[in-house]
């Protein structure tokens, strides 16, 4: 049996995170610090009810943008996981403050923590809104790790949060280089998967919209997606891994959104979807074979619409 570790999860209670914190749990060697912005509030219940969460699971009350509370859950751990960033649920007014600022200066924060913690490993989500927006990039060939997002761009086409994950995840690795701090990043396409809790978070409703009948007809675009009990895997894989370094993609293959539908149409064949789709030229797609390499496995398509309906179902998110 491996020793036991303490590690910290910023953002315990999101989407990815509760997932990520759950499966730490399971593997009986990590004590989890979670930070969460109320540890009381009832939407981090089920955190709390997990199996081995009574002995190793602490909630910590913690504002990322006050460097002292996110020292305090920081300090003792041997790693962390930033998983904690703002997405905003519509356009914001005002994004240098609502969106920008705390994605840069939260995640300094954390990673400065780290550094005076003496933290061993920071594995840290970004997105892959911070690689795809590159017009210079080939158009035949898949993004990879060494695309970054232009930041001119995201600011001229008001992709605030895109420039937000984009600025954040380079501040890290100058943080890095700076300090020696070990920082590796996992950068997934549009996460989607089975809730752990009824909040229905940003992604999970695009999945969810297709389900509603009020729409005829939708965009047949190429999707890019992944499971997030795969980001979670993938997040313990940079972790433990030794030779991990830099940053990774987090991808499945991509597929049509006619696709997409026909699945869950197949398996849930009584509700009202899309009738008709107009093709949309756009295949964006994203290499995750630097991560294959860390033997990161991915769960079929189809047990991820599944497992994602049976969820919504289960919470009365769908009648």
């Amino acid at each position: 049996m491996a020793a036991r570790q303490t590690v910290c999860v910023t953002g315990a209670g999101g989407f990815i995170a509760s997932w990520h914190v759950k499966l730490l749990l399971s593997r009986g060697h990590y004590a989890v610090r979670g930070t969460v912005r109320d540890p009381g509030d009832g939407k981090n219940a089920h955190l709390k009810a997990l199996e081995g969460a009574g002995e190793r699971l602490q909630l910590f009350k913690v504002d990322l943008l006050d460097y002292d509370s996110v020292a305090s859950a920081v300090a003792g751990c041997e790693g962390v996981f930033h998983v904690a960033s703002p997405v905003p649920s519509s356009r914001s007014t005002n994004p240098e403050v609502e969106v920008i600022a705390p994605a840069v200066t939260g995640t300094l924060n954390v990673l400065k923590a780290c550094y005076e913690a003496k933290v061993k490993r920071v594995v840290m989500v970004s997105s892959v809104v911070s690689v795809g927006v590159n017009p210079n990039w080939p158009k035949d060939k898949a993004f990879n790790e060494d695309s970054w997002s232009d930041e001119d761009i995201c600011r001229k086409n008001q992709d605030w949060y895109y420039l937000s994950k984009t600025l954040a995840e380079r501040e890290a690795f100058a943080y890095a280089a700076k300090t020696g701090l070990d920082i590796v990043t996992i950068c997934p396409s549009l996460v989607i998967g089975p809730l752990m809790q009824s909040i229905v978070n940003a992604s999970s409703k695009i999945l969810l919209n297709y389900f509603k009948g009020d729409r005829e007809t939708v965009e047949n675009r190429l999707r890019n997606v992944v499971d997030v009990r795969d980001v979670a895997d993938a997040l313990l894989l940079a972790y433990e891994n030794p030779e991990a370094s830099g940053r990774y993609i987090c991808n499945s293959a991509p597929i049509k959104v006619s696709d997409m539908i026909n699945i869950l149409k197949s398996l849930y064949p009584t509700y009202t979807y899309p009738r008709s789709f107009v093709e949309v030229e756009e295949s964006s797609t994203y290499s995750s074979d630097k991560l294959q390499k860390l033997a990161w496995t991915l769960r079929p398509i189809e047990e991820t619409l599944r497992d994602s309906v049976e969820s919504y179902r289960a919470f009365g998110i769908l009648d």
